[in-house]
């Protein structure tokens, strides 16, 4: 029987892998920004997830073959939901600044938790997080445009979904297999979108080694990350951490792009966080009660 030390030790690195996985998807995405006026936001999609599947199907040489059709599914479903969580994310930076983009997109793994835990507490976490949303607007960012607004709502459904999804997906695949189908049939669905957007721009010595780049940060690495966390960790531990994501995208936006808050936008990006975070963990803690456990949450 395998010895009990190494799977106590399991969370710290799984914590560890899920902050990485944020500071490269982060960095990534502001760089994403600079490829922009040569190739647009749906370029920039099908660059990102094309590498990204070049990369993972070179590393992992996944098996297609002993899986069920139940298992597809979930594959394929997984794959379009990247493919979505992409497309979403990219217009709304296109009109947003990344730090109140992904401080609106990460309501979607907020309300997720509210949902499971089905406690009147969660929403009131809820309604804390909607006052930073409201607060943000207030904080000296320029007028947020309603448009970009929207596709940063719409990405936090799809990365409620992304949570489940890829849990469910770790299950069903050995290694990295699962996610390296999930992003060819991502990039498979955005590729035409992508080419019909850019054109031959997106062809470019330039645009081409971007691509690589931010398909490494932004998708490949965190993606991978995340992955392995998935395994080790509960899901309401990983949403918990994940809240982290506004303040990160917020101080990698300040550093690589200039897009500089006042105190009253951290204020509510703050807000969000907390929120977000309070909110998973009440639902964990209430979870463990429900059960009789006893240890502390990881």
């Amino acid at each position: 029987m395998t010895s009990t030390r190494p799977d106590a030790r399991a969370p710290v690195g799984a914590v560890g892998l899920v902050l990485g996985g944020l500071l490269c998807q982060e960095i990534g995405a502001s760089f994403a920004v600079l490829l922009f006026p040569a190739v647009g936001p749906l370029g920039m999609v099908a660059l990102r997830l094309t590498f990204s599947a070049l990369v993972l199907l070179l590393i992992c040489r996944p098996r297609v073959r002993g899986y069920s059709r139940s298992d597809w599914i979930t594959v394929a479903s997984f794959g379009l939901v990247l493919a979505g969580m992409n497309v979403l994310f990219y217009e709304a930076l296109a009109r947003l600044p990344l730090g109140p983009t992904v401080t609106i997109e990460v309501l979607g793994p907020l309300l997720l938790s509210v949902i499971v835990s089905r406690r009147a507490v969660s929403w009131l976490w809820a309604l804390l997080a909607f006052a930073g949303v409201v607060l943000l607007s207030q904080g000296g960012v320029e007028a947020l445009d309603p448009v970009g607004v929207l596709f940063a709502a719409g990405t936090g459904v799809f990365w409620a979904g992304y949570i489940l999804m890829s849990a469910r997906t770790g299950a069903r695949f050995p290694k990295f297999d699962g996610l390296a189908i999930a992003m060819t049939i991502g990039a498979c669905a955005t590729l035409p979108f992508g080419i019909l957007s850019a054109g031959s721009a997106l062809f470019t010595p330039t645009a081409l080694l971007l691509g690589l780049a931010v398909a490494v940060l932004s998708s490949a690495i965190p993606y991978a990350l995340e992955l392995l966390a998935l395994r080790r960790l509960p899901a309401s531990t990983f949403s918990i951490l994940m809240s982290l994501a506004p303040a990160m995208a917020a101080i990698v936006g300040a550093i690589v792009l200039g897009q500089s808050l006042t105190l009253l936008s951290g204020l509510a990006i703050a807000l969000v966080v907390v929120a977000s975070a309070g909110a998973v963990r009440s639902a964990a803690l209430h979870a463990r009660k429900q059960a009789g456990m006893a240890e502390p949450l990881a």
